[in-house]
This record gives C-alpha cells, sequence and structure tokens, in this order.
C-alpha cells in the first residue's frame, strides 16, 4: 500500500500522482465515478492503476465542459484501462479541434484588428458542423451559379469552387476556411463572382455559335505576359498590338477583366487552395493590372 509503484494506492498517493486533491478525490469516489478497488485493515480506500486513467479522463471531460452525469454514463460501463485510455485520446481529440478553432479565430482578430461582432461572427463560422458549412457553401454558390449549374460544364466549375475542410485540419486550413466563409457572405463579392459565371457563360454561348474563342484569362496570360516580361509599359507605342489583339478577343473585355481582376476572386482562390490542400494558384494580378491599365489608355 505503501508503495507508490505497487498495484494499490491510497487517495494521499492518488491525489499526489494526479495533481487533483484529496477531496476531489473523494467527491468522485463517492459518486461512484471512481469507485475504490479495496479498503485498507484501518478502512481506508485504495485504489487501482485503472483510478489513475479514469481520473485523467475526468479531467479532461470536465474540462471540457461535460456535465457529472454524462461522466458516470462513461464510466458506469467498467471500461477497461486500454478502453479507458482510448476514450480518452477521443476526449482529447475533440480539445485539440476546440483548441484550433479558437486559434484560428483569435489569430485571425489579431491579424485583422475585428471589432467585437466581426469575431462573434468568425466564432460563430469556426464552430459549424460540417452539415453547416456545407449549406452555408451551397448557399453561396447557388446564388452565384444560379441558372447554370445543371450544364455539363459548370457542374466541375462550381465543383472547383467548393471548399472541403478536412475531418482534422491543420490550424491554417480552419484560419482560411473561416476567412472563405466570412467573404462567401459578402454580398458585393457574390455580386462580383456572379458576373464572372455570366461572362462564362456568355462565352461559351459565343463559341457555340461561333463567335469569338473561349478562354479570356488564358488569352491575356498568353498575350500580356511576354511583353510584361519585357518590360514594356501599359502606355508605350509596344503595347498597342496586344491591346488591339485584346479588343479583338472581346469588345467587352475591358468589364470583363476589372471584374475577374478583383482583388477579392483571388483571394478566394487561395483560401480555397490552401483549405483543399491544393498547390498555391498562380497569381493573375500582374497581367491583369498591366491590361486593365492598357485598355483604360487605350480608352
Amino acid at each position: 500500500m505503501n508503495d507508490p509503484l505497487g498495484p494499490l494506492c491510497s487517495i494521499g498517493e492518488l491525489a499526489r500522482r494526479t495533481g487533483l486533491t484529496v477531496k476531489a478525490i473523494r467527491f468522485y469516489s463517492d459518486r461512484g465515478i471512481v469507485p475504490p478497488t479495496g479498503r485498507s485493515p484501518a478502512g481506508y480506500r485504495l485504489f487501482g492503476a485503472d483510478a489513475l486513467a479514469r481520473l485523467d479522463l475526468v479531467r479532461t471531460l470536465r474540462e471540457l465542459g461535460v456535465g457529472l452525469a454524462d461522466i458516470r454514463k462513461v464510466v458506469a460501463r467498467e471500461l477497461s484501462l486500454s478502453e479507458v485510455a482510448a476514450a480518452h485520446a477521443d476526449a482529447l481529440a475533440v480539445q485539440i479541434r476546440t483548441l484550433r478553432l479558437r486559434h484560428a479565430v483569435l489569430t485571425a482578430v489579431a491579424r485583422r484588428d475585428s471589432s467585437p461582432e466581426e469575431m462573434d461572427l468568425m466564432h460563430r463560422l469556426a464552430r459549424l458542423s460540417a452539415d453547416e458549412r456545407r449549406r452555408l457553401i451551397d448557399d453561396f454558390l447557388d446564388s452565384v451559379f444560379a441558372g447554370s449549374a445543371g450544364s455539363g460544364a459548370f457542374v466541375g466549375i462550381r465543383r472547383s469552387f467548393t471548399p472541403e475542410l478536412p475531418d482534422n485540419p491543420e490550424p491554417e486550413q480552419i484560419t482560411a476556411w473561416v476567412e472563405l466563409a466570412e467573404l462567401s457572405q459578402d454580398g458585393e463579392f457574390r455580386a462580383v463572382v456572379r458576373r464572372l459565371v455570366e461572362h462564362l457563360e456568355a462565352e461559351q454561348a459565343g463559341a457555340r455559335g461561333g463567335g469569338p474563342r473561349p478562354g479570356l484569362v488564358p488569352a491575356v496570360r498568353e498575350l500580356v505576359g511576354p511583353v510584361l516580361a519585357a518590360g514594356i509599359e501599359p502606355g508605350d507605342g509596344a503595347a498597342a498590338p496586344v491591346v488591339e489583339a485584346l479588343l479583338a478577343h472581346d469588345v467587352h473585355v475591358l468589364t470583363r477583366l476589372e471584374a475577374v481582376n478583383d482583388p477579392r476572386r483571388e483571394r478566394y482562390t487561395e483560401l480555397l487552395a490552401v483549405i483543399n490542400g491544393w498547390p498555391a494558384p498562380e497569381s493573375l494580378a500582374p497581367v491583369l493590372d498591366w491590361a486593365v491599365e492598357a485598355l483604360r489608355v487605350r480608352g
């Protein structure tokens, strides 16, 4: 009994080994949560090795906000030491996820100097269940792909706009999810994405009718990339052939490029890549900035 490494220990020794008070252990013991294995000749409670694991589990569950009634139900199953350890591991997994969510929210608040209202919104977004996250994103995608998502081409495009937060996300994925979810609720951003979808619809309709070839952004990258690399300024005379080629591609090219060049669109794709574990997307900002400025100079 006096050997701390022996099979049984007193309530005082158990308190020293767990860091709990004798009063707390007696409280759990009286309620049958951590029952003694036996009694000493003097009538004092003695506890086996499984009491250590049970008390660790109880402490974890209490820290997670689990009530005594539920804790009693867990331990009433007379779990073996290995089963208690497994339950403890599951509880810790929940705690880790909760801490990651809190860390993500606090990090975002610190970086953005958020107001109390914004912090509350981010906290609620971070705590959404998988089904709630899906409904939130579906609402966003339904609004921007309205009338388009049924066509074969747009099914794939919509899928490429869909974030899939893993079951055990990394902290940066959680942070990205919170920002993306907040961005998806921005009415102005929704309008921007809706315009992009409408441009894609017009592009596809033109291609089917023998009109302008599809793929404005690839065309801009192909046309502008070389002149940008050569250091040609948008207002230079040498830029004129590129501007004419852009206008030949689509008479509404400036309006379309201004929508594509919205920094929120690029931020959405960056966040999407982090959440889904995709490679970081290539930034289109340099070629789009050049093209937009050149078209504006052209008038």
